[in-house]
């Protein structure tokens, strides 16, 4: 899943997109409230985690300005703001659940999950798909042409950046940061490897490829042309 995380406090949020991405989700995170508002109305995202209380926007106000510009993205609320009716106004403003620090990460991953199943009940749609390639974001499965592709988490992530922005240019940038938030040199050769290993197991059994090398750019996923 696609997370957005909205928090300020450094090492409280690098706890949690460890945490996050060392479970499958994809996590991209903002410390500004106007950051967040302008990331979940520009771009595609499964859920966002917003602290309450943020520089330049507090999350009720980016929540409010969400729902009125009719974004039914889920919002869970992370805050030290743990009183009664700090809960059910930030309930009744439009959030769809509320978590108070200092919490245990296992009750996090739990809300997260509980908030993708609900999601999918109410007709989200679970899958991307590109030409004859389908990912499923829930399972976490991809199948081509009928056959399912064993893809570890890091290709899967990957791989979901790809598809949700096919026909567009990807970035080394932006994969190193999507999927491994920040933590290599900009010299590594990792995003190389992995994507090698991806295309192994996408492209190379089939007859049409649909990862793209852009020449000192990056990579675009589409079908043929």
């Amino acid at each position: 899943m696609k997370i957005l995380l909205a928090e300020d406090d450094a090492k409280m949020a690098e706890y949690i997109v460890t945490g996050l991405t060392e479970n499958g989700h994809s996590v991209d995170h903002v410390i500004d409230g106007r950051e967040a508002l302008s990331y979940c109305l520009y771009n595609d995202c499964d859920l966002a985690i917003l602290d309450r209380m943020m520089p330049g926007m507090d999350g009720l106000s980016v929540l409010k300005a969400l729902r009125a510009a009719k974004k039914d993205l889920p919002v869970l609320f992370l805050t030290a703001l743990g009183q009664v009716d700090d809960r059910v106004e930030g309930l009744a403003a439009g959030g769809d659940d509320y978590l108070t620090k200092p919490f245990h990460f296992s009750e996090l991953l739990a809300r997260v999950g509980a908030l993708a199943r609900r999601r999918q009940n109410a007709g989200a749609e679970p899958t991307l798909k590109v030409h004859d390639l389908t990912l499923d974001l829930l399972a976490r499965t991809a199948n081509r042409q009928g056959t399912l592709v064993e893809l570890h988490t890091k290709e899967f992530n990957m791989l979901e950046i790809l598809m949700r922005n096919a026909g567009r240019v990807v970035t080394r940038t932006m994969l190193l940061e999507r999927v491994w938030n920040f933590n290599f040199e900009p010299n590594t050769t990792v995003v190389e490897t992995h994507m090698s290993r991806l295309r192994a197991k996408i492209d190379k059994p089939f007859d049409v490829p649909l990862i793209h090398t852009i020449r000192n750019t990056g990579y675009s996923m589409h079908g043929p042309r």
